[in-house]
């Protein structure tokens, strides 16, 4: 399915998987547009009846309790992200001929849906970790620039609803997964950055090369830039494979000094190489390190590729320096929770992979680590032969803890590790007091689980708000 292929929705039977965030959006949207919409879903919970509910007043069909048979007559499956290619669903699609798409390539062949409006350019960001942060980093910057944005995407906020919405934009920050990116084999961005790659959602797309793939379809049909990072060449080999636009340009970002075309860091200050003229013996100087919150490398990285994406827009250096200044990063991402005793205390429940914990890891020494969780088929042999010499010590617990015990059993044999056999949700509790047991004056106590969260809660979020929650009770104690 191409980009201009559809250009009436009036009448089209289309199946929609899934009664989550995303699937209620695209069915909304897609029956204001005339077409005959069924939702298929496989809970039949009282939410999934309230909101069949809801959907119905607006006439839509909706199916509980079997997401696997196609309906009859079906032309078009549009498919929530979290969906694996070889769902039954699918495979029947396959079968029929019929095409599965999801909401993402849905709201990208609508975005010139509305004739009173040009429709808004997407900067675009993906990879394995960084990509809520360096999209919202990005739509600070641009809106210092004075310009209409938004974030949306897999930041939270569907994107056919800005695409449809009342609200005009000059340009769109847009996050996007390795799901949805699977799913959108027509989105042709303005410019868009890779952060990093690193095994994550193996066991969807069943291989590093497939995850890979779906990642790098970012770059395809660029128009002015692909954003790679230099210090992993897996990126840049992206850019290299992609099909983009006559004069398209590779942009790459770097921790040290950027060569001709880059941008990078020298004394402490964030300098731009690549849109200036005469690059091969200018710098820009856009930002200091300072001005990143927080100022940890991994978020210096995404800083800079948000300001790689926002000077291809054509943004003054001013707006970049503005832009960080103004950004505040989510909860749960690299955030301070309180000292005590001498220790201080940090949340980074979103580092649900090994790549994540890595980073975090790097930001901080000595470290007590809390980690584990669902391992999601990932090995800790790398991240530990890495960051092993940075701990004082480490609590585990969870579900897959025993494989994070192993790899330091294997490579840091003279770090303490305390095992707390738990997966209730007290466990956090128990783990910050084990935590503080073992960290001295000086030390940090890093949650950073290097693990899925959904078998001890039901989100990184809730995760987080717990540690946050034994810390300020440890605190409480030891007033």
């Amino acid at each position: 399915m191409g980009s201009g292929q559809v250009t009436s929705w009036q009448g089209k039977n289309i199946t929609v998987a899934g009664l989550g965030v995303s699937g209620i959006s695209a069915a909304r949207a897609l029956a204001g547009l005339g077409a005959s919409v069924t939702v298929v879903d496989g809970g039949d919970s009282e939410g999934h009846r309230a909101k069949a509910a809801e959907l119905a007043g607006l006439g839509v069909s909706v199916r509980l309790g079997d997401a696997e048979t196609l309906p009859e007559g079906t032309g078009l499956v549009v498919t929530s992200p979290g969906w694996k290619p070889d769902s039954p669903l699918f495979r029947a699609a396959a079968e029929a001929g019929v095409d599965v798409v999801g909401d993402v390539e849905i709201a990208w062949l609508l975005r010139d849906s509305r004739p009173d409006r040009k429709a808004a350019p997407w900067l675009a960001v993906t990879g394995t970790n960084g990509k809520t942060t360096t999209t919202q980093m990005l739509a600070s910057i641009l809106r210092a620039a004075g310009l209409r944005t938004a974030a949306v995407g897999n930041i939270g906020t569907p994107i056919i609803d800005v695409v449809l919405g009342e609200e005009e934009y000059d340009v769109l920050a847009v996050e996007l997964s390795s799901y949805q990116l699977h799913w959108a084999p027509s989105v042709r961005a303005h410019s868009a950055a890779v952060l990093n790659l690193a095994p994550d959602h193996l066991d969807w797309h069943g291989s590093m090369e497939a995850y890979a793939a779906d990642k790098g379809r970012i770059y395809e049909g660029n128009t002015v830039a692909c954003v790679y990072n230099v210090a992993d060449p897996a990126t840049e080999r992206l850019v290299e494979e992609a099909d983009v636009e006559e004069g398209c340009r590779a942009i790459g970002f770097t921790l040290g000094a950027p060569g001709p075309s880059m941008l990078g860091v020298v004394d402490g200050i964030l300098v731009d190489r690549a849109f200036v003229e005469n690059r091969q013996r200018n710098a820009q100087e856009l930002a200091e390190v300072a001005d990143v919150n927080p100022p940890a490398p991994h978020n210096i990285a995404n800083a800079l590729a948000a300001a790689a994406l926002a000077r291809a827009f054509g943004v003054p250096p001013r707006a970049v320096r503005d832009g960080l200044r103004d950004f505040r990063p989510d909860a749960h991402r690299v955030a301070r929770v309180d000292e005590v005793d001498g220790v201080v205390y940090v949340d980074d429940s979103k580092a649900t992979n090994t790549h994540a914990a890595e980073a975090s890891l790097a930001a901080f020494e000595p470290v007590v680590w809390i980690a584990g969780g669902l391992a999601k088929g990932a090995t800790f042999d790398e991240l530990v032969q890495k960051s092993g010499k940075r701990l004082r010590g480490a609590v585990l617990v969870g579900a897959d803890r025993a494989l994070i015990a192993e790899a330091l059993a294997r490579h840091a044999p003279e770090v303490p590790v305390v095992d707390l056999d738990r997966t209730d949700t007290g466990a956090m509790l128990a783990a910050v007091r084990e935590a503080a047991r073992l960290a001295e004056p000086g030390d940090t106590v890093l949650l950073a689980p290097a693990c899925a969260s959904m078998d001890m809660f039901a989100n990184y979020n809730e995760r987080g708000d717990a540690f946050a929650d034994a810390v300020r009770e440890l605190a409480a104690g030891s007033a």
